[in-house]
């Protein structure tokens, strides 16, 4: 029983199949911990088991000046037997392919994990040291932000003072023309625009918070509202359809009949124009002679004294 208790608690780690490998850098692995993921292209592949330094692993007979002092990085991968046997044997053919390990952040966790994943061998070669590995090594590669850091740092340490007195000196020149350019803007003008704008709107609204407030707008509401039940009220009526189709039946019997009587028609109509000349001259001869209408003919010429009529 304790045997047996032994060995679900853990003991049966020691029967299953696993590779170690190490792994060399020449920075800073800050936030890299102890129980840290591996993983292979994002697939997960073991955890970190140890962080020491090559000082006190493989560097105590070594003169101090001349020691690397790496940070030494032992890796337990889970696999298979067979797949472990597999990766001893493909181990240098995959470092000389270019396949490195590189600590990276994983998301907004900011925790750091360690990745493997192919890079160019002849931009990351191996590190140089002088001892033999305890475990399966491969190469490492700087991390982006390290990498990034270290550029920054190369770059400022490569600035003398005159590029650094001509940076200022052009630091001072973009700040004094911004502040010539915020004196020449017509702050004055701009801020009584603004002002301008913003009473009229505050107006504009007011005037609608009036209307929409009034009683108008209720009543028109509440009309529209009943002219739209009635309008749902006649879609929906089964009878709709069928007054339609007389609608549409009457329509066509009308232009029917049209076409059969169309010279009638067109008599008729040329019949009430010589009506309505008729009646048209009528009126004028009732304006000018109305007792000659009623009465008789139009009166008679009127002799005016000296010859003329």
């Amino acid at each position: 029983m304790l045997g047996a208790a032994v060995f679900a608690l853990g003991a049966r780690d020691w029967f299953q199949p696993s590779f170690t490998f190490e792994t060399y850098f020449n920075n800073s692995i800050a936030g890299l911990d102890l129980g840290a993921p591996v993983r292979f292209r994002g697939v997960p592949l073991g955890q970190v088991t140890q962080i020491l330094t090559s000082a006190a692993t493989y560097e105590r007979d070594v003169p101090l000046n001349k020691r690397r002092e790496y940070i030494v990085v032992r890796v337990k991968v889970n696999l298979s037997a067979r797949e472990a046997v597999q990766m001893r044997q493909d181990a240098l053919a995959l470092s000389k392919r270019g396949l490195r390990a590189q600590t990276q952040l994983a998301g907004i966790t900011g925790q750091q994990y360690l990745a493997l994943d192919f890079m160019d061998p002849r931009k990351y070669p191996p590190l140089e040291f002088g001892w033999t590995p305890r475990y399966m090594y491969l190469p490492s590669a700087p991390s982006s932000v390290g990498e990034i850091v270290s550029k920054a740092q190369s770059f400022l340490a490569s600035l003398n003072e005159a590029d650094i007195k001509e940076l200022g000196q052009n630091l001072n020149r973009l700040v004094s023309d911004v502040d010539n350019k915020l004196g020449q803007l017509p702050l004055a003008e701009m801020s009584g625009n603004a002002q301008s704008v913003l009473m009229n709107a505050d107006a504009t609204l007011q005037r609608i918070n009036h209307i929409l407030e009034g009683a108008p707008i209720d009543h028109t509401l509440v009309r529209l509202d009943s002219v739209a039940t009635h309008l749902d009220s006649l879609v929906g009526d089964p009878a709709l359809p069928e007054t339609l189709q007389n609608v549409d039946q009457a329509a066509q019997r009308l232009q029917i009949m049209l076409g059969d009587n169309q010279h009638d028609v067109r008599a008729a109509v040329q019949d009430l124009r010589v009506t309505a000349g008729n009646l048209r001259a009528l009126s004028e001869t009732i304006k000018r002679y109305p007792a000659g209408v009623l009465l008789g003919g139009p009166p008679a010429k009127v002799q005016i004294p000296g010859g003329g009529q």
